[in-house]
């Protein structure tokens, strides 16, 4: 099976090899609460799941694809830089849980076994 390449519009020069999953992340910055309350970056919360998009995933992931939206910890994370943009690298276990349209329509669970 070919490697799942990035996405045609971003170029890349990457291929991810094995279950590796290549993500741009989703506004690190200032977050708004429910109520309207603006957060800085600083604030100290407690841990804290991130969310990111799909850049590019390697031959064995089976669950994710490119232009999900992913949700992972991001102590557990490797991050690298390309063409100087940064991204984060993780395995596809690390993922918690998957945020596409495609989920409701197939019922799987996400489960990685």
């Amino acid at each position: 099976m070919a490697a799942k390449r990035a996405k045609a519009g971003e170029g890349l020069p990457i291929r991810m090899l094995h279950d590796r999953v290549l993500v741009s992340l989703e506004n690190e910055g200032e977050r708004k609460s429910g109520g309207g309350i603006l957060i800085p970056a600083t604030a100290a919360v407690g841990k804290r799941l991130s969310w990111a998009g799909v850049v590019a995933t390697g031959p064995s992931v089976r669950q994710v694809e490119v232009g999900d939206r992913v949700l992972f910890d991001a102590e557990d994370r490797h991050e690298v830089d390309l063409q100087s943009k940064d991204y984060v690298l993780l395995r596809e276990r690390d993922i918690h849980a998957i945020a596409a349209r495609r989920v409701e329509e197939d019922g799987t669970t996400g489960l990685y076994l």
